[in-house]
């Protein structure tokens, strides 16, 4: 068999993917294509695809994270060592040529994960653009690192990664953001190399639900917005009643703080990032970085009030603002990290 792989996971595709499979047939790779749960109804593309392709299948839709690692499983245990993979979308959207530059780059970087970049003067289609552009700020906040097109399906790997990918978590369009995360955690590799892209119809054929599935892809901080927002109200509540009483900011403010970060710690822990650990290890770190939060909380607090004469709950719910990305840092990669 060629050690250079074409992978297509398809769902409900049309003659393009026939079109691309001809296209493909005439290089020098193995091509697999994955009829990802597909009903009747589409039997004779995917016989038709057999003339070109190793044509695999499962029952039932089971999402596009599925259908990758369906298909990784696949060629781990049917190849030998050495081999190179390059994963395209069915629909078209991907120039052979590209593929096969991305196939290239890899024999050249083993090591790293190489991502096809769509190039930023392209007419994208709005929706494309706007869930990319809040995709990468997300990433680059809680990574560090800048990837530009962290939504792009051309993807390049060799061998050496695949345990990695098969081990992520995810069976639908999050999947391909956790590998990006689970990649930037253990430090391996991602390189991007810019190419073209197609929109056909403005992109009306992709199977990205925008509601569904953009909530799988950022449902952990989404859920942390809510804890934080909850605990917010609550600490903001007692703040004002405590300052109302007694006039004293900084008591007020450690007293509301106190309370807000008890219950925060319990819905995070349980909740938003699912820890499971049964030692207080957890509830030490979080009691540090609370600690330390209102530490910086009561001085920005301070200084907004006394040496800046802003409004004394406006003040701090600009403070507040401030530390919350810190705070989802801290904790996400940290307190409570999963061990992979």
């Amino acid at each position: 068999m060629n050690n250079k792989i074409v992978l297509i996971p398809a769902y409900e595709p049309d003659n393009k993917l026939i079109s691309l499979l001809e296209k493909l047939s005439k290089e020098d790779v193995t091509i697999i294509v994955i009829n990802a749960g597909n009903t009747k109804e589409y039997n004779q593309i995917f016989n038709e695809a057999q003339k070109y392709a190793e044509v695999l299948e499962y029952v039932g839709n089971k999402g596009k994270g599925y259908a990758l690692k369906y298909g990784f499983n696949y060629i781990k245990n049917n190849f030998n060592n050495n081999y190179y993979v390059v994963t395209m979308d069915s629909d078209g959207q991907h120039t052979i040529e590209d593929t096969l530059k991305l196939l290239e780059y890899v024999q050249k970087n083993p090591d790293t994960l190489i991502l096809g970049k769509r190039l930023r003067n392209q007419n994208i289609p709005f929706r494309s653009r706007l869930g990319n552009g809040i995709t990468r700020l997300i990433f680059s906040l809680t990574t560090g690192l800048n990837i530009y097109d962290t939504q792009t399906g051309l993807r390049a790997f060799s061998n050496k990664l695949i345990n990695e990918l098969l081990n992520v978590n995810g069976e639908r369009f999050e999947y391909e953001m956790n590998v990006l995360l689970m990649f930037a955690k253990r430090k391996i590799p991602i390189k991007e190399v810019e190419i073209t892209t197609i929109y056909i119809d403005n992109n009306s054929q992709s199977h990205f639900n925008t509601l569904k599935d953009s909530f799988l892809i950022y449902k952990e901080i989404i859920k942390f917005s809510f804890s934080s927002i909850f605990c917010f109200l609550i600490d903001f509540i007692l703040y004002t009643l405590l300052v109302i009483c007694f006039n004293k900011i900084i008591l007020a403010n450690l007293l509301a703080r106190f309370i807000s970060a008890t219950i925060n710690y319990n819905i995070n822990k349980k909740i938003v990032f699912q820890n499971n650990d049964k030692n207080n290890l957890t509830a030490i770190k979080y009691s540090l970085l609370v600690l330390f939060i209102i530490l910086i909380n009561s001085l920005i607090l301070k200084l907004f009030v006394t040496y800046l004469n802003f409004n004394k709950f406006i003040s701090k719910l600009l403070t507040e603002i401030l530390l919350f990305i810190f705070s989802w840092l801290i904790q996400r990669y940290f307190i409570f990290k999963k061990e992979t």
